[in-house]
Order: structure tokens, then C-alpha cells, then sequence
């Protein structure tokens, strides 16, 4: 089975002395700018990216992906107020939540 084919994702992590260690999860999170990020394979080979929101946060985050060189994006964290008639929920199935468009 190659490596696409598989189920999950296969973490290659690299620590401050340059040593590489590997792991296979189901999707992790980065603890980021005070919000975790989480990463999960998605349909058809794709990866996707969420921001989790906090319950009763008065901001939500966008996610902001600008592409850089042919291989490199940036992707940055843009935080919006929350109103009060706001029902902001992700819809892990689809990774969008009504503010993604």
C-alpha cells in the first residue's frame, strides 16, 4: 500500500538537535496563536485544517492561506467578533462552517 493510501497521517517530527522521529495518528493539533489547529486528511487525498473555537469565545478565527513559492504558503489566523445571533459551528465533515465563503 502506498503512502497515500493509507489511512491517517504519518507525523515526521524533528527536534532542535535535528533528530527525526516518526508517529502515525489520526489528525493532531498545533497549539498556535492560542488557538489549536488541527490537521486531518480529508476526501480524495486532501489535508484539512480547522481552527477549534473555544465555547463562548467572543472571537472566531478564519484561516488566511497565501501562497509564497511553488511549493510554500503562508497561512495566518485572522480573528472576527462573534455576534450575538452568530451560530458559528464547524461542520467537521465538510470543514466549513458558513464563514469559510
Amino acid at each position: 500500500m502506498s503512502a497515500h493510501e493509507q489511512d491517517g497521517l504519518q507525523l515526521i517530527v524533528e527536534d532542535a538537535d535535528g533528530e527525526l522521529r516518526e508517529q502515525a495518528c489520526e489528525r493532531l493539533a498545533i497549539r498556535w496563536q492560542g488557538r489549536e489547529l488541527w490537521i486531518q486528511p480529508g476526501p480524495n487525498g486532501q489535508l484539512m485544517l480547522g481552527v477549534e473555537d473555544e465555547e463562548g469565545a467572543s472571537e472566531y478565527a478564519n484561516l488566511l492561506l497565501r501562497p509564497q513559492a511553488a511549493n510554500l504558503v503562508s497561512l495566518a489566523l485572522e480573528m472576527e467578533p462573534v455576534e450575538a445571533d452568530d451560530d458559528h459551528e464547524h461542520d467537521h465533515q465538510s470543514g466549513c462552517c458558513g464563514h469559510c465563503h
